[in-house]
């Protein structure tokens, strides 16, 4: 699917003698990505540095025995700010790539078999809840409104504002009482549906950016509307086919990725970023640094002790971190056509499991589990007459002391007998390809402290100007991007954490 070659290699040396300021990326998740498109289109000439052979950091693509399996993020809902991108270099992103709506959004199959087909048609979702919780219906919709207007301030006006002084948290204080956002994702929820069952369906979206419901600020209840305003979908030829589009646009603005080079640290000089040095030695300058890397990583690992006022190893320390994963990557030699493209499988616990993961930090005997089938969409990622999934379980981040060494086999035979029994029968007999990827993957390949998926847990305390800044508080000429900054995780959240470099990062011309 992509050459594991230097992007842009054939344009190498007109590169080294472009007298354009000059950008250091560092990693090319989706936020590199896209800020490399940003910073390219600005007028800087742009280096992006990359730790693996291919692009996409969570989003790496693994292909094996004819599959082709999305490592991360397999959920588009905000494509806008794909097409941005696509604009900002001079293409359609509809001439790239296709993205195709998924109907139902997700299937949820409780413990006790029930399932709901979720998706963002009203008449559709007021039938089924009737169906499921006749006396739920009104609070419903009352939620969706709720919803609304948190997605119209949280998202729609903040999402993509740097947050650079306690004066700009103090701007959306007003908003953030209004708004309730001391109360958690499932308490707001709960305020509105009485079955538990539509509780945990309304109130899991933290999860999918590493936040537990219990303890993320209501404000993430916007979740629920972005997915009904913009729908669900899916890039035909897997995630990784945006982020090899995203490289295509890097190149043809005359820039590059350079892969299997990891960076050592970010040089300064007088507190400013100047360039970085690589782990065989090699020095890059640059007249900027942006991080795509871990934000805990980057300010523990790259940077000297001594240039950090805020973000101290003290600070680190004490800071939450999100959960981490067990994901589970398998081909089949058969097709389940009755399996959706997303199911959520729910355990019989919801609030004790996730105590068990955030908080006790142990690994339970039970899960909840994320069901991956992209091939119901795009039969092309797996052989003919083949199905492809992944199949994702929160577990503690490495502070659990788990060794997964150990433990990752016995795990996945467990999830094996779990969905046997439950979704995908015959299961065991008719695997042909498979692999895994433990939280010791997320701390060892990923470079993410603690091996936390999602970098800090999103709570209100570690939200906006809390987090992270786009900018750097302690390093003059360093910018952030990715998770572990503002506004979060999730493809919508690492896009706009590149968005908000147009207001933070200097033009080109500044340096000419």
């Amino acid at each position: 699917m992509f050459d594991t070659t230097t992007a842009g290699n054939a344009r190498g040396a007109a590169h080294d003698t472009d007298r354009r300021p000059h950008a250091v990326v560092i990693g090319s998740g989706f936020g590199g990505l896209a800020a490399a498109v940003r910073l390219g289109a600005r007028g800087y000439r742009v280096s992006v540095l990359e730790k693996l052979d291919k692009p996409g950091g969570r989003a790496y693509v693994f292909e094996q025995d004819g599959f082709v399996f999305d490592a991360g993020p397999t959920i588009v809902t905000a494509p806008f700010l794909f097409e941005e991108l696509w604009a900002l270099a001079g293409r359609k992103l509809s001439d790239d790539v296709e993205l195709r709506p998924v109907d139902p959004f997700y299937r949820m199959r409780f413990s006790d078999g029930t399932t709901f087909d979720y998706n963002g048609d009203p008449e559709t979702m007021r039938g089924r809840i009737a169906e499921l919780s006749p006396g739920d219906v009104d609070g419903y919709e009352r939620f969706l409104e709720a919803s609304r207007e948190i997605f119209e301030i949280g998202f729609q006006q903040l999402g993509h504002v740097h947050f650079g002084s306690i004066a700009d948290m103090a701007r959306i204080a007003p908003d953030l009482i209004r708004l309730r956002g001391d109360r958690s994702v499932y308490q707001t929820v709960s305020r509105y549906v009485t079955d538990e069952r539509l509780r945990v369906m309304l109130s899991f979206h933290p999860l999918l950016i590493g936040g537990n419901p219990f303890r993320a600020s209501s404000i993430y209840c916007l979740i629920s509307y972005l997915e009904r305003h913009w729908g669900i979908h899916f890039a035909m030829g897997g995630t990784g086919a945006l982020a090899t589009g995203l490289v295509d646009l890097i190149a043809g603005q005359g820039n590059r990725i350079r892969y299997q080079t990891e960076v050592e640290e970010i040089e300064l000089a007088d507190g400013r970023a100047t360039g970085v040095r690589l782990k065989d030695g090699e020095r890059i300058p640059a007249d900027i640094v942006v991080s795509n890397a871990d934000s805990a990583y980057t300010y523990r690992r790259m940077l000297p002790a001594h240039a950090r006022k805020r973000w101290t190893d003290r600070k680190l320390d004490r800071a939450r971190y999100s959960m981490s994963l067990f994901v589970w990557y398998f081909g089949t030699d058969r097709r389940y056509p009755d399996t959706a493209h997303h199911t959520i499988l729910l355990g019989p616990r919801y609030r004790e499991l996730i105590e068990d993961i955030f908080e006790r930090k142990i690994l339970a005997d039970d899960f909840s589990l994320y069901l991956h089938r992209p091939t119901a969409t795009d039969p092309s990622l797996a052989p003919d007459g083949c199905d492809g999934f992944y199949v994702l379980s929160p577990v503690p981040h490495l502070d659990a002391g788990i060794d997964w060494s150990e433990k990752a086999r016995e795990y996945r035979d467990r999830i094996a007998d779990f969905l046997e029994r439950t979704e995908l029968p015959g299961l065991r007999a008719s695997i042909v390809s498979e692999r895994m990827i433990t939280p010791q993957d997320f701390q060892d390949r990923l470079l993410s402290e603690r091996g936390a998926a999602f970098g800090l847990e999103p709570r209100l305390t570690q939200s906006a100007w809390f987090r992270p800044h786009n900018k750097s508080e302690d390093v003059e000429g360093l910018y952030l991007v990715g998770a572990g900054t503002h506004p979060g995780a999730g493809l919508p959240g690492v896009l706009s954490s590149a968005r908000v470099l147009d207001q933070v990062v200097p033009d080109a011309s500044e340096f000419t």
